[in-house]
């Protein structure tokens, strides 16, 4: 199976004849999936269909080296933890699949990259090294190739003065950046983005008060003066992302998908419209694991796109951490 040959899957039926081919391969050559994969008594050899997958739970991720490859790797992307809490480590092989994945993904939901101008509410990439999401948007920054794009975390008056600067001119802009950082950006004053898209990406980072997303999207539509507040949903063990352009309803592009399995039964799924785990497909996570389980809470709808509810701790999960200590 050819890496880009998942950029191409146009049907179920082809992103589960894929989905399997990485499965295939992924047992034989990651060590770690395939004791998991065994431990639950699957293997290449009786897993036939899409649900039949065992999901790597994401904590894995935090005490093993999850590769399904001998190349060494030459990125590492890591979480941002707080003090005390073990980060996870997502061992990258072949970058240039990543950005493929993020530039196709992008180019799917919003269109040429070259026609926006990006400010990003972020760490810039020298503050946060190991930040997949840092990494993504520094390089669509690039691409993009509009002199005003770049990161402004720490100065909210010149980045106010660039946003009417693109108003004024009408450019396309793209301002992505954390929860906290934008709701700092509102409480400065109110403003009126006719041409400007602002997605979330989530995270208070105990900056603030959590809130939840009907609450916090209320707060930036207003002072933002948008109709939507579009989001993003991405992870350190991913590399792919889905994207929502307002109300919370996230889609995918074709080589990534969403299942939702029963809380308290992880090798079972729920039904279009129940509450339950998030399990991620990410067909371009070829060289670690495609197949998470991650520890939001969602429920699918009857087109194929999700919602995202929250999180649950550690205590609420069962039966998904076999072998992780």
């Amino acid at each position: 199976m050819k890496d880009n040959t998942i950029f191409t899957i146009s049907t179920p039926s082809d992103f589960e004849a894929q989905a399997l081919d990485t499965f295939r391969f992924q047992f034989r050559n990651n060590k770690v999936y395939q004791e998991f994969c065994s431990y639950l008594g699957k293997s290449d050899s009786n897993v036939h269909r899409l649900r039949e997958i065992p999901f790597l739970p994401i904590s894995f991720f935090k005490s093993k080296t999850v590769l399904a490859t001998q190349d060494r790797p030459n990125t590492l992307f890591t979480s941002s933890g707080t003090t005390g809490n073990r980060t996870s480590k997502h061992y990258v092989t072949d970058i240039q699949l990543y950005e493929k994945s993020f530039q196709k993904a992008f180019e799917i939901f919003y269109g040429n990259v070259t026609d926006y101008c990006i400010l990003a509410l972020l760490p810039s990439y020298l503050e946060r090294e190991g930040s997949s999401l840092i990494y993504m948007v520094d390089r669509l920054i690039e691409q993009s190739g509009h002199p005003t794009g770049g990161f402004y975390l720490n100065d909210l008056d010149e980045l106010r003065k660039k946003l009417y600067q693109l108003e004024k001119e009408g450019q396309k802009t793209l301002l992505i950046g954390v929860s906290f950082a934008l709701l700092d950006m509102v409480e400065e004053g109110n403003m009126k983005l006719d041409h400007t898209i602002v997605m979330e990406t989530g995270g208070m980072k105990g900056r603030r008060k959590e809130l939840i997303r009907e609450e916090l999207h209320e707060i930036l539509k207003i002072g933002f003066g948008v109709n939507q507040i579009h989001s993003e949903y991405g992870m350190t063990e991913l590399l792919s992302q889905a994207y929502s352009k307002g109300n919370g309803i996230f889609n995918t592009p074709s080589w990534m998908k969403v299942l939702i399995r029963d809380t308290e039964d992880p090798l079972t799924y729920q039904d279009n419209g129940k509450t339950g785990g998030i399990n991620v497909i990410d067909l371009a996570n070829k060289y670690s694991c495609s197949f998470i389980a991650t520890q939001d809470l969602g429920k699918e709808l009857s087109d194929g796109s999700f919602e995202i509810l929250g999180r649950f701790d550690h205590s609420d999960i069962r039966g998904c951490n076999l072998m992780v200590l």
